[in-house]
């Protein structure tokens, strides 16, 4: 199944976050550690002319919680939870101002967000506004993706992964995930720690 780009926010032992871009037209992104947090970037610079959507920040560590997602709306959802809004309101509030991709496929825009207690995840489709919270299970986690998966469902999906780097890799190769079509590169927080996972290149 294809299902475009996968947000997970869930616990192991600890609370995480995890990302993954899937994608048939674009096999050339990779995640990379910055100051900020986690990006995605084009191998070629110069693509973002071409498309203004394929380079963004995809997670941003807050003192109130750690903000995950598909595009530029994880900066504005990062300075919300810095500003003090609640993670539900920086959700609501962020997706219905910036709305769905304005690409050829109408794009979802998806995110999440976790706390040390409680996940939040969120989508701006082009028919309408999902977001919710739920509580933390161990070892599992719930899934939002771009396409196909881009209703917020009330199923957790097993997450296994003791690191953030076996976290990077499990959105990848684990359990229900290895069944997702294409991936290109991945990116988790765990613990503290951020880690990105490039299939081509290797690990950070």
């Amino acid at each position: 199944m294809y299902v475009g780009r996968i947000v997970a926010v869930g616990k192991t032992d600890r609370p995480f976050v995890a990302y993954r871009v899937s994608s048939r037209s674009f096999p050339n992104r990779v995640a990379r550690i910055t100051p900020e947090g986690v990006a995605i970037q084009p191998l070629d610079p110069s693509e973002i002319e071409k498309n203004p959507y394929i380079a963004y920040n995809c997670i941003r560590v807050s003192r109130s919680g750690v903000v995950v997602s598909n595009g530029t709306h994880t900066d504005p959802i990062y300075r919300e939870l810095e500003d003090g809004t609640s993670p539900i309101d920086a959700l609501k509030t962020v997706l219905e101002k910036m709305g769905y991709e304005r690409d050829q496929y109408n794009t979802p825009r998806i995110a999440g967000i976790v706390t040390p207690d409680k996940g939040y995840l969120g989508i701006i489709r082009d028919d309408g506004l999902e977001v919710t919270d739920f509580d933390l299970k161990d070892k599992s986690c719930k899934v939002i993706c771009t396409y196909e998966l881009n209703h917020i469902e009330d199923e957790y999906h097993p997450f296994c992964g003791p690191s953030a780097i076996d976290a990077a890799k499990y959105v990848v190769h684990g359990g229900f995930f290895n069944t997702l079509e294409q991936p290109i590169c991945s990116a988790a927080w765990l613990g503290g720690e951020l880690a990105v996972y490039n299939p081509h290149e290797g690990e950070e």
